[in-house]
């Protein structure tokens, strides 16, 4: 943040900068609350500084600082204004889904990847812990804040619905009574209100113009008591798509349930090559013995042929081998793409080569999806036709996991167009 203090202080302002903690806050881990307690520590250092006027101290907050600084001035009256840069008035989950279907929309991608399988993820993701704050409800909290505020979009932005946000930000703060509000937005600016020059995919050092004046302008105004009332202005945002909700999962789609049916999935596509692995070992095992004589087979005796004929025929064994690498090839396949594609972090999302919309990574899931449903279709009917109480007890489990994996798949968008 060393440029936007810069720039600040060249309009006349005192800025403190800090380094945001790193005890308790995390990919997993963190509490907006004790950051906005960090923010009020950071205002009583400012309030102290000298040259500094103590009643004319606000904080400026940007991105996930749009959750904390309004929460750190409802929580105290030293706060004397509120700035807001690419802040939000979703709820992080929704927000953060939003941003990586942005990034992908903006990459090309359509289709079941950003309808349902990038939204799913998060969800269970969030109900398995592993998403911090994610139904963190900011209105209430804009509600409460008294004080003037100064709310900056990028026209760009690609992290923040740019469109969505400042009404229900409005909204909120007039519900609590406060019109002394400005609302700017930047046209060939990012969600950092720094120039781009591609719609909020690159970020260039230089801050939109006017960014840092306006800052300087209106404090000005605000600490002197003549902040504006009800202000909007700037060109139109630029927003593709609307967010769409993110509730709570199911109890059939809630984290335990994926677990569950992964292990299913383990044990079923996994426990087929395994077993029969087991057994080629045993068999060189016993072959290492005194070698067997050579005998006659009395009469009636299967041979060879009709033995392989009562047991698995050729079919159906590549059948199961087709369900067994399909399945397990889909499931951790799947997985490692859907969180390649977050990790990349929204707007730098680089789903690989395309085909129609589609990554080609995404299309290579879904056909092998679909041979994994025809081919455990073709293993059921072998299990069906098996005697030997080993092969069926082993084909039977496959087919219960290639049947679970429709259902499956289906949710996960992989048979979805």
């Amino acid at each position: 943040m060393l440029g936007e203090a810069v720039a600040f202080a060249r309009q006349g302002l005192t800025v403190l900068i800090y380094d945001k903690r790193s005890v308790g806050y995390s990919l997993f881990q963190r509490s907006y609350a004790q950051l906005a307690d960090d923010a009020l520590g950071a205002v009583a250092t400012l309030r102290k500084e000298p040259g500094v006027d103590p009643g004319k101290v606000g904080v400026w907050g940007l991105s996930e600082g749009g959750w904390v600084a309004p929460l750190a001035a409802s929580k105290s009256k030293d706060i004397a204004f509120v700035v807001v840069v690419g802040a939000n008035a979703l709820r992080p989950l929704r927000q953060q889904s939003w941003a990586v279907a942005a990034g992908l929309r903006k990459a090309g991608v359509g289709g079941s990847l950003v309808d349902h399988a990038e939204p799913n993820l998060y969800r269970v993701i969030a109900d398995g812990g592993m998403f911090p704050e994610p139904y963190y409800d900011p209105e209430p909290v804009l509600a409460a804040v008294r004080q003037p505020v100064l709310a900056i979009w990028g026209v760009h932005d690609l992290l923040t619905p740019p469109r969505e946000t400042p009404p229900l930000f409005r909204a909120a703060l007039e519900k609590g009574g406060n019109r002394r509000y400005t609302f700017r937005f930047f046209e060939k600016a990012d969600h950092a209100a720094h120039v781009t020059p591609d719609g909020g995919v690159t970020r260039l050092p230089d801050l939109a113009p006017g960014y840092a004046e306006l800052v300087g302008g209106w404090v000005a105004k605000a600490t002197s008591g003549r902040a504006p009332v009800a202000e909007v202005s700037g060109p139109a945002p630029v927003q593709a798509e609307d967010s769409v909700g993110t509730p709570p999962p199911a109890w059939w789609e809630s984290a335990f349930a994926q677990t569950a049916v992964l292990a299913l999935f383990l044990a079923g596509f996994a426990g087929y090559p395994a077993v029969a692995a087991v057994r080629r070992i045993r068999g060189r095992g016993a072959g290492r013995g005194t070698p067997a004589k050579e005998t006659t087979p009395a009469p009636g005796t299967p041979t060879e042929e009709t033995t392989m004929a009562r047991g698995t025929s050729v079919r159906g064994t590549v059948a199961a081998r087709v369900v067994s690498a399909g399945g397990l090839g889909v499931v951790i396949g799947g997985f490692a793409y859907l969180f390649y594609l977050i990790s990349t972090g929204g707007k730098l999302a680089a789903p690989g080569p395309m085909l129609l919309g589609r990554p080609l990574v995404w299309l290579a899931l879904q056909a092998v999806a679909v041979a994994t449903v025809v081919a455990t279709v073709f293993a059921a009917r072998t299990w069906r036709r098996e005697r030997a109480t080993g092969e069926r007890v082993r084909l039977g489990l496959l087919v219960v996991a290639g049947v679970a994996f429709v259902p499956w798949a289906f949710y996960w968008g992989l048979l979805l167009p």
